[in-house]
C-alpha cells in the first residue's frame, strides 16, 4: 500500500501555528505508529511518538481521532509537537534565533517499524515580509522587529532577559502578528558584561525612547517582576504583561537615576526541595514578601500609569505564581485601582512561552546555578501556552490600539 502524510494547510506556516495531520492509504483499521522528530539549536534531538488506528476507509485525522498509546493519548490535533522530549533528562528546547525555523520530521511508521511516509514541517519564527535588525544604540543591545506594510504597528518591549542573552522568539512571533516588537539583553551579549549585579532602569528608559522615536507609537512590555518596575516607575507604558513572576523586586537591587529604589527580595537556599529526578524545587526558598523585613522589595505597582495582565500557572514550582499574583491584584483593589486582568491555569508550569514547542519538565536555571523542576502537567500546560499566546495579544490590542495611541503615549 502507498500511505501519504498530509500537512494542512501546508508544510510550512508559523511556528505559532496549528497544523492539521492527516494519513490516507493505509489499510482499513491499520495500526499505526506516527512519530514527529527535531533537533534543537544545541543539537539536541527531541521527539514524540503516538500509535493511531486507521478508520475503515484507511485514513487517520488527527484533529479526529484519539492516540491510543505513546507520548499522549486522546484526541490532541498537536500532541506529536507539545509531547516532544529530548533524549536526555532536563533539556529545554532551545529556539532563540528568529532566522533559523523549527523544523519537525513528522513520520507515520507499521507496528514493525518499516516507515510508510514522511512528510516535514518548517515552522518559521519570522514570517514573509517581517524585518529584523540588530540594535546596538547607546546602552541598547538587542534586536528590532518589524511587521511590513506602513504601519503605524503598536510597540512592545521583550523582557526576557534573566539567564543573559537575547532571545527573538517571542519577538519576531509577535512582530508576524502586527506588533513592533524589540527584545532587549540585559547581559551576556555582545559587548555586554557577562554578569550583573544590579539593575538600572535607565537602560529600559533607553529602551522606552528608542521604540518612541522610531515613531513607534506606543508601549508594553513582557516579562516577570522586572516588568512591574518598569511599568512603575516609567513613564509611557500603556500596558504591562506579567507571567509567573513574584510581586516583589527579586535577585538584583533596582537602581534608577544612580539611587537604589528596590532592594531585592531574598531566596534561602536551604530551603529548596530536590526531587528524584535530581531536579530541585526552589519555590519554597523564596521569603515572605509580606513579612514586615521585606516590605521594601515590594513593588509599588499603584504608582503605573497603565493596565495589567497578571498570568499565573497554579503548579509554577519556580515561584507561588497565583499566591503573588493574588497579592498584586489585592494591591490594587486597596489602592482603589480596577486597571489589571488576572487570568490563571491549572495545570501549567512556570516555563510559558508561545504555543507549539516542546513542553519543559525541567531545565538548568542560569541564576539559580542549578537544575530546577518548573511544574505543570504536559496536557494542560500546552493548552495554557495557547490560550496565553491568545489572550496576550487581545490585551495589547485592547489596551494600545493606535487611534489611542496619540493620547496614550503621552501617559
Amino acid at each position: 500500500n502507498s500511505a501519504t502524510l498530509v500537512l494542512l494547510p501546508n508544510s510550512r506556516c508559523l511556528f505559532d501555528d496549528p497544523i492539521q495531520l492527516k494519513v490516507a492509504g493505509l489499510r482499513s483499521r491499520q495500526v499505526v505508529t506516527l512519530r514527529a522528530r527535531s533537533t534543537d539549536e544545541k543539537g539536541v534531538v527531541f521527539s514524540s511518538a503516538a500509535t493511531y488506528r486507521a478508520d475503515g476507509d484507511g485514513e487517520i485525522d488527527l484533529d479526529r481521532d484519539h492516540s491510543l498509546s505513546g507520548s499522549y493519548t486522546g484526541v490532541e490535533p498537536m500532541g506529536l509537537l507539545w509531547s516532544m522530549k529530548a533524549d536526555t533528562l532536563h533539556k529545554r528546547f532551545q529556539k532563540t534565533k528568529s532566522m533559523n525555523p523549527h523544523v519537525v520530521k513528522f513520520s507515520v511508521h507499521e507496528e514493525t517499524g518499516r516507515m510508510l511516509a514522511e512528510e516535514t514541517n518548517e515552522r518559521l519564527l519570522i514570517g514573509d515580509g517581517v524585518s529584523r535588525i540588530p540594535v546596538k544604540e547607546g546602552n541598547i543591545r538587542g534586536v528590532l522587529f518589524t511587521p511590513p506594510g506602513p504601519g503605524p504597528f503598536p510597540a512592545v518591549l521583550d523582557l526576557y532577559t534573566f539567564g543573559g542573552g537575547l532571545s527573538e522568539k517571542r519577538s519576531s512571533l509577535l512582530a508576524n502578528r502586527g506588533f513592533v516588537a524589540l527584545t532587549v539583553a540585559l547581559y551576556g551579549h555582545d559587548d555586554m558584561p557577562r554578569q550583573i549585579e544590579e539593575v538600572h532602569l535607565d537602560y529600559f528608559e533607553e529602551a522606552v525612547e528608542f521604540l518612541r522615536k522610531h515613531d513607534k507609537l506606543l508601549l508594553c512590555l513582557h516579562s516577570g517582576d522586572l516588568a512591574l518596575s518598569v511599568a512603575s516607575y516609567l513613564s509611557g507604558v500603556a500596558a504591562t504583561v506579567w507571567i509567573n513572576g513574584c510581586s516583589a523586586n527579586t535577585i538584583f537591587p533596582i537602581y534608577y537615576k544612580k539611587s537604589q529604589l528596590l532592594p531585592p527580595l531574598l531566596f534561602d537556599m536551604s530551603k529548596l526541595v530536590v526531587h528524584e529526578s535530581g531536579a530541585s524545587i526552589i519555590k519554597y526558598g523564596v521569603h515572605d514578601p509580606q513579612a514586615e523585613e521585606n516590605k521594601a522589595t515590594q513593588v509599588p505597582i499603584e504608582k503605573a500609569k497603565g493596565r495589567f495582565l497578571f498570568v499565573a500557572s497554579e503548579d509554577d514550582l519556580n515561584w507561588d505564581s497565583k499566591t503573588y499574583m493574588d497579592m498584586m491584584a489585592k494591591r490594587l483593589k486597596h489602592h482603589g485601582k480596577d486597571n489589571f486582568e488576572c487570568v490563571s491555569y491549572p495545570g501549567a508550569g512556570h516555563y510559558l512561552e508561545p504555543p507549539y514547542g516542546p513542553y519543559c519538565p525541567s531545565a538548568f536555571h542560569g541564576v539559580v546555578g542549578r537544575v530546577v523542576l518548573w511544574g505543570g502537567e504536559p496536557r494542560p500546560h500546552a493548552a495554557a501556552e495557547v490560550h496565553m499566546w491568545m489572550k496576550i495579544q487581545e490585551f495589547f490590542r485592547a489596551n494600545l490600539s493606535c487611534d489611542a495611541a496619540h493620547t496614550e503615549a503621552k501617559l
